[in-house]
This record gives structure tokens, sequence and C-alpha cells, in this order.
């Protein structure tokens, strides 16, 4: 879950102010589930085990949402990721260290591990390095492995700050609007071809997509959506 932004947050705000500036701003912003109430009751909120997949660019946002929930996250191996793992952990998440790049046969045994002990876990299958928004296929992997549903979660702002030259990583600015979509749990079984979990990663991408449109559809000023 850590990456190329996260990163960059780590090396310039954490070493030099804390983590609880990030924390703080992050405060102060209206948080809120504007779609999948359903979803977020029986799985999230009951801590049923799953898979959820956001884009790297909204990883803040989601991350912020559903802390202190025991969630499992990926973080990178190296010193970077070691100031993301304290304020993270703080949030209540669970560190698996590893990356898709580095590491990733130790970083898919931690997530087998953690899904399988009943701890869902939070991955952005677009990431360390993109392409932006285009889904791999390690989570759909994972999720038959475990046999727990993937489940879509993107999160937007009213207002923000946007950074990372291919991710577009977006942090919230003060006391903004920050609405929160989930999708349908999608059930991959046991049993897919190669073919056919191509074909589910697309459809993944597209709700994904989907989703994320209706966050950032949600903060447009209401004259500029009505004047479409």
């Amino acid at each position: 879950m850590a990456s190329r932004a996260l990163r960059q947050i780590g090396n310039f705000l954490i070493p030099r102010v804390g983590g609880g500036v990030v924390t703080g701003l992050l405060r102060s912003t209206r948080t809120e589930l504007i779609l999948g109430e359903e979803t977020d009751r029986d799985f999230v909120r009951t801590k049923r085990p799953a898979i959820y997949v956001l884009w790297h660019g909204r990883l803040l946002p989601c991350a912020w949402y559903y802390r202190h929930l025991g969630l499992g996250t990926l973080i990178s191996r190296n010193r970077d990721g070691d100031h993301i793992t304290g304020m993270i952990e703080r949030w209540g998440f669970r560190v698996i260290r590893g990356s898709s790049s580095r590491g990733g046969t130790g970083a898919q045994l931690g997530i087998l591990r953690a899904l399988r002990e009943g701890v869902s876990v939070a991955l952005t299958p677009d990431g360390p390095r993109g392409p932006r928004q285009k889904m791999k296929v390690g989570p759909i992997r994972a999720a038959m492995a475990a046999g727990v549903p993937i489940i879509p979660v993107s999160a937007g702002a009213a207002s923000a700050w946007y950074f990372g030259r291919w991710d577009r990583f977006l942090v919230p600015k003060p006391f903004t609007r920050v609405p929160v979509a989930l999708g349908q749990p999608v059930w991959p079984g046991s049993s897919l071809s190669p073919e056919e979990v191509y074909e589910m990663a697309l459809r993944l991408e597209t709700g994904l997509n989907e989703l994320t449109a209706i966050v950032d559809e949600a903060v447009q000023p209401r004259q500029t959506r009505r004047g479409r």
C-alpha cells in the first residue's frame, strides 16, 4: 500500500514535523460514505476477511476513513517504509512488509497469512509504479488462494493537493468534504483460467474507475453538474 507518493510524504513531512500533522490535517476533513452502505455493514464493520482494492492516487483518504479497523496493508522494506510504518500503525493498520516489485514472494505470503487469520487486506493494484488506474492480477490471485472476495473502494475530495508524476496522489485540504464509495464484493472462486483472471481484472478496473468517477462527481459544484 505504501509507495512512491507515500514515501514523498514520509521524506518531507514526517521527518520534519511528524505524522501528527498528516493525522491532524485528515482529522479536519468531513469524510462520509456515499455509496456501499450494505457492503460496509456486511464486510467492513463486521471484519469479514476480504481484499480491498483502491487506486494508488486515492490511498490517503481511503486509509484515513478505514483506520482503526485492524486492516492489513503492504509497506515497502526500506527506510522510507520505516517512516510510514509508524503512522500507519497508529492508524490501526497491520503492516505487511514487502512490495510487488521487491520481495514479492514474501509480500504475497504475508498477505495470504493475514487473510487466513481473518484479517482483511487493502491493496493498490496500480502501485507502486503504475500504470495509473490499471488493474494488476495480484489481488485476484491472492483472493483465489484465500477464498475471499475483492471489494473496490475509492475516495475523492472537494479540495485537494495532487502529488506524483504518474499517480496524481490526492491529499485532501483542511476542512474539505471527502466522499467515500464501496463497490459490490466480487468473488473470484478458486479455479479461474488465466484468461478468466485477465477478464476479471478488466471488470474490476472498470468498476474501480466508475467508483472514482462517482466520488469525483459528488464534489463538483452543482452548477457544473447542471451545465453538462
